[in-house]
Formats: C-alpha cells, sequence, structure tokens
C-alpha cells in the first residue's frame, strides 16, 4: 500500500490555468495569419520589448556574435555537439531502407525521406537553452534536413551569444531573434518575410507548447510537451542527498514542473524531504524551484520493487532517474517513459545538457504512446511498389477485382480488371469502348 508523504495540487487545478493560455494563443495565431509580419513585431515588441530593424541575423552579424562568445564555451559546444551528433548518427544508422520481392516482378520498398524545411524552437527568456539548439538542429540536419530555420527570443532585450553560436555551429541555415507564440506561428504559417516549415521541433513555455498543439496538422510537430518532470526511483541503497540534488535540478526548469519520488523506503523518503526543504533556501533558482516543489512534489513510500515499478510505470514520467542496487533492472521492469538514468553516476542534468541523448522529451504522459525528439521524427517513411511480370499483374488485378468488390468499390475493382486483362489479353466485360 503507498504512503504519500507529500502529494502534488488536483489534477483539475492544474488544467484550469491551461484554459487562458489557449485562449491567448489562438488569437495571436489568428492575427499572425492575417496580418503577418506586422503582428508577429507587435507581439515581438509586447512580449519580449524586441523590434529590430530585422528579426533574422545576417552572416555579419553571425560571425561577429560567434567573435563575441567566451573561447571555453564554444569548446565546450563543440564537445557537446560532438556527443549529441555521434548519438542522431547511430540512430540514422538503425534505420535501414529495403526493397523486397514478394511474386515474380513484385517489388515492394521502403526510403526515408526528410522534411524539406524545419524550424528549431530554442526558449530563451530566463534560461539561454543553448542545448536545445543541439537537440533540435543536429538531429534535424543528421536526418538530412536541407533547411532549419532556428528561432530564439531576446533575453531582457540582449542578444543570447551562446545560444546563437550554439544555433550557428549546429548548422542553421536561418537564425531569428523571435521568440515565443509568435515564433511557432511565423515559422508554421509563413510571413512576407519568413517561409513557412514543414514541421517544428523544440521546448518551450506553456504558450509555445500550445502554439505547436493548435498548429499541428497544418504542421509537424516533434511531439506535445508540458512542464519538465522528473521522477526518482530508490531503494535503501540511494543516496538521500542525491535524491534531493537530482529533484530540485528539475524542478528549478518552472513553478509548474513536478518533482516525484517513489522509493520502498521510508527512510529515503523522510530523508530526501529534509534535503529539499534545507537547500531550497540557498538556491539561486528558488523563486521557481520552491513553488514547483510545494505545488507539484511528491513523495510516495511503497511496500515492495514490484509496487515501485508499477507505480513508477502510471507515471509515464518524462525523466526517470533509477537509484536502486540493480538500476539495469529498470529496463526490464518499465516501458513508459521519456528516458532513463541508470544509477548514482547517472542524473537527468547529464541528459539535459551533454551526454549526447536527446532532451527534447515526452511530458504530461504522453510516454505512454511517444518516445523523444529522434532523427526519424525528421523523416518520412514512404513506400515504393513495381509490378513488371505479366503474370503476377494478372493475379493481383483479378484478386483486387474480387477484393474491392466485396467492399463495393467497383472504380477500385474496375482497375485492378484492367490489369489483369492487358496481362492476359482479354477482354474487359464493362468496356464501353
Amino acid at each position: 500500500m503507498a504512503q504519500h508523504l507529500k502529494t502534488a495540487v488536483p489534477k483539475a487545478q492544474v488544467a484550469a490555468s491551461l484554459d487562458q493560455v489557449r485562449e491567448t494563443v489562438s488569437g495571436v495565431i489568428a492575427d499572425i495569419r492575417e496580418r503577418g509580419d506586422v503582428a508577429v513585431r507587435e507581439y515581438s515588441s509586447k512580449f519580449d520589448n524586441w523590434s529590430p530593424e530585422s528579426f533574422r541575423l545576417s552572416a555579419e552579424q553571425i560571425e561577429e556574435i560567434v567573435a563575441s562568445v567566451p573561447q571555453q564555451v564554444i569548446e565546450d559546444i563543440v564537445t557537446v555537439q560532438r556527443n549529441v551528433r555521434a548519438f542522431a548518427e547511430a540512430q540514422m544508422d538503425s534505420m535501414r531502407e529495403f526493397e523486397i520481392e514478394t511474386l515474380p516482378g513484385v517489388r515492394l520498398g521502403q526510403k526515408h525521406v526528410p522534411v524539406q524545411a524545419a524550424g528549431a524552437y530554442i526558449p530563451g527568456g530566463r534560461y539561454p537553452l543553448t542545448a536545445s539548439a543541439h537537440m533540435t538542429i543536429i538531429t534535424a540536419k543528421v536526418a538530412g534536413v536541407p533547411h532549419v530555420v532556428a528561432c530564439t527570443p531576446p533575453i531582457h532585450g540582449e542578444i543570447p551569444g551562446a545560444t546563437v553560436a550554439a544555433a550557428h555551429l549546429a548548422g542553421a541555415d536561418e537564425i531569428w531573434l523571435l521568440g515565443g507564440v509568435q515564433a511557432v506561428a511565423a515559422m508554421a504559417v509563413g510571413t512576407e518575410t519568413m517561409k513557412p516549415v514543414n514541421l517544428i521541433a523544440g521546448p518551450g513555455n506553456a504558450y509555445v507548447a500550445e502554439a505547436k498543439r493548435q498548429l499541428f496538422g497544418e504542421i509537424g510537430i516533434d511531439l506535445f510537451a508540458g512542464p519538465t518532470e522528473i521522477l526518482v526511483v530508490a531503494d535503501d541503497d540511494a543516496d538521500p542527498f542525491t535524491c534531493a540534488v537530482d529533484l530540485l535540478s528539475q524542478a528549478e526548469h518552472g513553478p509548474d514542473s513536478p518533482a516525484v519520488l517513489i522509493t520502498t523506503s521510508e527512510r529515503i523518503a523522510r530523508e530526501t524531504i529534509a534535503h529539499v526543504e534545507a537547500l531550497l533556501p540557498g538556491m539561486p533558482t528558488n523563486d521557481f524551484a520552491g513553488p514547483a516543489w510545494r505545488d507539484h512534489g511528491q513523495v510516495i513510500v511503497v511496500d515492495s520493487m514490484d509496487e515501485l515499478w508499477s507505480l513508477a510505470d502510471l507515471f509515464a514520467s518524462e525523466h526517470v532517474e533509477v537509484l536502486t542496487a540493480q538500476p539495469r533492472q529498470a529496463l526490464e521492469r518499465m516501458s513508459q517513459y521519456g528516458a532513463l538514468f541508470l544509477g548514482g553516476g547517472t542524473c537527468v542534468s547529464f541528459g539535459d545538457k551533454v551526454i549526447g541523448t536527446n532532451h527534447v522529451l515526452p511530458t504530461r504522459g504522453a510516454a505512454r504512446y511517444t518516445g523523444g525528439l529522434w532523427v526519424g521524427k525528421y523523416l518520412k517513411t514512404v513506400t515504393y511498389q513495381e509490378v513488371t511480370d505479366p503474370t503476377s499483374q494478372a493475379e493481383l488485378g483479378r484478386l483486387c477485382g474480387r477484393a474491392a468488390r466485396v467492399e463495393l468499390f467497383e472504380g477500385h475493382a474496375r482497375s485492378g480488371d484492367l490489369r489483369a486483362t492487358l496481362a492476359a489479353g482479354d477482354a474487359l466485360p464493362w468496356d464501353p469502348r
């Protein structure tokens, strides 16, 4: 029987807060559809206090910005991007194109075709998330996307130099200093100065996530995203201080970021809570992490490891950190998560920032039906068919005629009949010629 030492606010309360977001986003998208660049500029000025002569950076501006970034930062960006590229290339290598012959002269094939233009949204605001440039742009380029547009907002009216450098080094074809719903809408529907893309990827706040949700179908998106989540699963071997530090590492993303601990040890649970309460006052990001822990933190004690794995899977959390004596058991016992972080030597922050796996992951339970961003998101897996053997053509034609008439599709049936008669040299009984 699970014992809840700390609970979160009711889900209904969270859902109610999204109603105003939906209404605002809908209005902004409609306005940008109608007024294009003028509306984009107005919203950028309103929300970001940013209205430059051009939102798109020129090659000269990019070169100047990159040159202003400290050399150590550039070297670190290059190292991290090498890790991300290596993993994305391994994913690409795992995807196989093939062609098979199912009957004599009947060839069926599969190809992977990249989308022709992708948008990369790189959050800014309080945090310049340079890592999102690596995750969205490099992955697209490894997939073979020929044109990538990167959008990132200014930070308090200043150009985020490290983010621009990351986008440039990742291979972005265009870099725009533009954020929020206005950036997502502009990339999706196009304006006088920005051509629309086919797919938009990247994390963002509730307004960015809602804009992607409303535009999905008109364009592709990576996934439906909500606040960052962490679930720590721990047994009696875990270090409660590590549990606390890692819970707060994700709570600082925003005041609505869930941070959850499930453990078989009441001692670990209570000591973790104590460490969190001791750490929070001294955290520079306490204004986000504090409310996140207060409103969305949970600590649950269970009776057994079987109950732990079962409950953890029900959460379908974005990040699952496994601090147990045998962490690799999670690979067999769990099936619903965005990413696993196995053992005390691993942390979610590695995945967020440096290790090479993609940090754009499913939230709000979406791990029940999808994984995170990967090269396959930028690829359309398409098929082709070819029939060159007359005997097979006749056989398939007759089969198609019979199958289609069962479904009352006479037009389909006649298309099959035609192939059969062309191959066999027979007359068509319904031929009006």
